[in-house]
């Protein structure tokens, strides 16, 4: 997976969420006890939130047929909640998600940190709040490598106006 590998990368981009990846962002979540997860996967980032005391509202993934597609929906509920996931990398599956998901709810989107970097990535960095670096992720279970890239969760909410917040639990006060 990513771009300083030659491995074939999965169909639909299902890497499950490692435990690893969770937890940096807890801290951050700001009193969000609830979340809708879009892209749930084999449900792996459920657990780990859950683990935490969150609550899954509603767990679809983006083929239709597992609770329907992620972008046909326009709400998972009627209190407040926020969506996490771990969404496909493809850019222009990504970039719909990110559009659409902020509207819905303020919305936490686990990305490579040099998405950020790019131009492409400017116009969806405007509603971004927060990014909370997470380092290096090992993707595949058992493996003894971690991943080439370096990932951050990434909070988007439509109604965001200011300055991104960065957050590296590794940076050294």
């Amino acid at each position: 997976m990513g771009k300083r590998s030659d491995f074939k990368r999965r169909p639909r981009d299902f890497y499950p969420t490692p435990l690893a990846a969770v937890q940096p962002l807890i801290p951050h979540l700001n009193g969000t006890r609830r979340f809708a997860e879009p892209c749930c996967g084999n449900g792996d980032l459920i657990n780990h939130l859950e683990g935490f005391g969150l609550e899954c509202i509603y767990a679809g993934d983006i083929e239709a047929g597992r609770s329907g597609d992620a972008l046909a929906r326009d709400r998972y509920g009627r209190s407040k909640y926020s969506i996490i996931t771990n969404p496909p990398h493809t850019r222009e599956i990504m970039h719909a998600m990110i559009l659409h998901f902020q509207q819905i709810a303020p919305t936490w989107l686990l990305i490579d940190l040099d998405w950020a970097a790019n131009l492409q990535a400017v116009p969806y960095l405007k509603r971004c709040s927060d990014i909370v670096v997470i380092g290096r992720v090992k993707w595949i279970k058992n493996s003894k490598f971690t991943g080439k890239e370096n990932y951050g969760w990434y909070r988007f909410d439509a109604g965001f106006r200011g300055k991104t917040r960065f957050h590296n639990r590794r940076a050294k006060p």
